[in-house]
């Protein structure tokens, strides 16, 4: 979910309108999900899109299918579709690490996404699942939504938190562990 699903849907042929895109990760995107297909290991990309023309906009969002956003539209939230299949594989996990919104969630029409997604990941941590949401945007959605308290750890690291979890050297943390 989030902006960086548009690279990955363009990268499998995917239309995305008018949505974010990273030129320069369009082929990591496709390796990516390449070496998935070969490891059996299952991509998660949204279903179903809720789209619109601009990011302030107060009305006329609509939810299209993830194979058929328009040309004169930008996916700017996960549909509902793609929020119960989120959020259902993110309760049953065991561990969760949650970078990045759904969508953009500063807007009423498309903050549906990040709520599912933290109510899944509040049900991941009412049944003993480790949950970690990480990175500023994701920090501020979960406390604006109200569910910073039902995880287990709120990190504000952004970047350095998965450079941290890729087992990457940190100039604070490096001291500590000498």
């Amino acid at each position: 979910g989030g902006g960086m699903a548009f690279t990955f849907l363009k990268a499998a042929g995917k239309p995305i309108g008018r949505s974010l895109f990273e030129a320069e990760k369009k082929d990591f995107a496709l390796e990516m999900m390449e070496k998935a297909q070969r490891s059996g290991v299952e991509i998660l990309l949204p279903k179903d899109v809720v789209v619109g023309t601009s990011l302030e906009m107060t009305s006329g969002e609509k939810i299209v299918s993830a194979d058929a956003i328009p040309d004169d539209a930008m996916g700017l939230d996960i549909g509902p579709k793609t929020v119960s299949l989120f959020a259902e594989r993110i309760a049953g996990a065991r561990t969760v690490l949650w970078n990045g919104p759904m969508g953009v969630f500063e807007n009423p029409l498309f903050a549906s996404g990040t709520k599912g997604v933290a109510e899944g990941v509040a049900a991941c941590t009412r049944k003993g699942g480790i949950t970690v949401v990480g990175g500023g945007d994701t920090a501020a959605a979960a406390k604006m939504l109200g569910f910073d308290q039902n995880v287990s750890h709120v990190s504000t690291g952004g970047g350095a938190s998965l450079e941290f979890c890729e087992g990457k050297d940190l100039p604070g943390i490096k001291p500590l562990e000498e």
